[in-house]
């Protein structure tokens, strides 16, 4: 749903530059079918598939924004050779990736709210809880189940009137399903133990044939800085864009589309 609102800012380049974007629901969002299975690992080669179904080539530029960062790291260990290129924007960051270090850990998820400190653990020491937990009524839930402002930064409370008018359309769309299948699947999967570690991948263009661009807003409440500039730091072939007053919805901000699509490109 994001990026399906990313590409209205996008609109004009796209033509100009005769790009082809694809958006699709993951499983359990929208009209896109629950996957009970649904794996880290499955997750790279459903899009592997689906490039292959659409006809998109041999290689293709994969963005991901939020939790769909998840998306992007799959597809960088199990398909880096069908890649032309990716995108991270404020990828959501696993607490228990055991390459970070166990006070780096500690901080950022310290710095959660104490309702989402607690949605995450249950998520990932508890996983068949998560949907009672964020359904129940005894104690706070996650915060964005709660719609609790608090998780947003400055930056993020002056672009939500922008992003609500275009949500509106499409809300009752998103989750029709039912949270269980979609959003609380996500937090089970997202914060769940991974089958491998994203601090320990190697860089999936050594012949320079492409590149990986991670941004990350200063301010982000939601997704820690801290932990992002660590991976940088492991992994120095992230070319890393650091944002100076940006919060968690920066990609909507006026121009940052735009920018993003053509770094992305080599076109900027």
């Amino acid at each position: 749903m994001w990026t399906v609102l990313l590409l209205i800012f996008v609109q004009d380049l796209v033509e100009s530059q005769g790009i082809y974007i694809v958006s699709f629901d993951r499983p359990g969002y929208a009209e896109s079918d629950p996957n009970p299975k649904q794996t880290v690992r499955s997750t790279a080669f459903d899009i592997e598939e689906l490039a292959d179904k659409l006809g998109l080539g041999s290689k293709f530029y994969i963005v991901g924004f939020s939790m769909g960062g998840q998306l992007v790291w799959t597809c960088l260990k199990y398909i880096p050779h069908r890649l032309a290129g990716a995108a991270l924007l404020a990828p959501v960051i696993n607490y228990w990736w055991p390459g970070f270090p166990s006070n780096l850990s500690k901080e950022a998820y310290d710095q959660q709210l104490p309702q989402d400190r607690w949605a995450l653990h249950v998520s990932h020491h508890m996983p068949w809880l998560t949907h009672w937990w964020n359904t129940q009524k005894l104690f706070p839930r996650l915060s964005l189940v709660d719609h609790n402002p608090a998780v947003f930064s400055h930056q993020d409370r002056e672009l939500m009137p922008r992003i609500q008018s275009m949500v509106g359309e499409y809300q009752a769309q998103i989750r029709q399903q039912g949270d269980f299948v979609s959003l609380h699947r996500d937090l089970m999967i997202g914060f769940g133990t991974w089958e491998f570690d994203p601090t320990d991948l190697e860089n999936p263009f050594l012949e320079s044939e492409g590149s990986v661009h991670l941004w990350q807003g200063d301010e982000d409440k939601l997704v820690p800085v801290k932990p992002q500039r660590y991976i940088v730091q492991k992994l120095p072939w992230i070319q890393y864009h650091e944002l100076p007053g940006a919060g968690h919805m920066f990609p909507y901000a006026d121009g940052m589309a735009d920018s993003i699509i053509k770094t992305l490109l080599g076109a900027a």
